[in-house]
């Protein structure tokens, strides 16, 4: 009973999300989504145009919800070096807890059509772009090493984040929490400007 009280929008989502995960993408029609969400194909239809709206919306919530997350660090109190540290750890954090969610989409994203996908990468270009924000502000501060370009700690940063879903296991001996602080130290570490050698003080 509890099912049928759930919005119709938002069982449509978890039920595609379980299915996608057992199944595959390709594999799950959209009958079956419809049959375990308990509606009718046209009561989907009402919501999603198709399966691969499913698969966006799937990512593009966990992304919206760290899109806002990321702005209240980025524009919040603290130091630059607080402000990232905080940014990174969270994404981080906020990816384990969705990691089924970002596991499925990365799995077929390649699935979706060419449109919705560099729709997708727009959308989490901006992300990235506004994280970059951040090493630049402390760059341009001094806070931060510069002889690394901006873009390039970005890009090796969401690697890893982006590659959790490959091994990293929630009942495993390691928190979401504390996995989001060790990244978030690993990239400040990474940051800190070169100490002058004797011979240049």
């Amino acid at each position: 009973m509890a099912q049928d009280q759930e919005p119709v929008r938002q069982r449509l989502l978890s039920e595609a999300t379980r299915l996608f995960a057992e199944r595959g993408f390709e594999s799950t029609s959209v009958q079956e989504i419809v049959s375990a969400a308990g509606v009718t194909k046209g009561a989907m239809y009402h919501y999603f145009n198709s399966k691969d709206d499913l698969l966006r919306e799937i990512y593009g919530r966990v992304l919206r919800m760290q899109m806002e997350r990321l702005l209240q660090f980025a524009e919040g109190p603290g130091t630059v070096a607080e402000r990232l540290y905080g940014a990174a750890a969270d994404v981080v954090r906020t990816s384990v807890e969705n990691l089924d969610d970002s596991k499925i989409f990365f799995r077929s994203m390649h699935l979706l059509a060419p449109d919705t996908r560099r729709s997708v990468r727009a959308e989490r270009r901006v992300y990235h772009e506004r994280f970059r924000d951040l090493v630049l502000e402390g760059q341009r501060e001094g806070v931060f090493r510069d002889d690394t370009p901006a873009d390039i700690v970005v890009d090796f940063f969401f690697g890893s984040v982006h590659h959790l879903n490959t091994w990293y296991h929630p009942q495993g001996p390691i928190s979401g929490a504390q996995l989001g602080a060790y990244f978030a130290d690993l990239l400040l570490t990474s940051l800190q400007p070169a100490k002058p050698s004797r011979e240049e003080s």
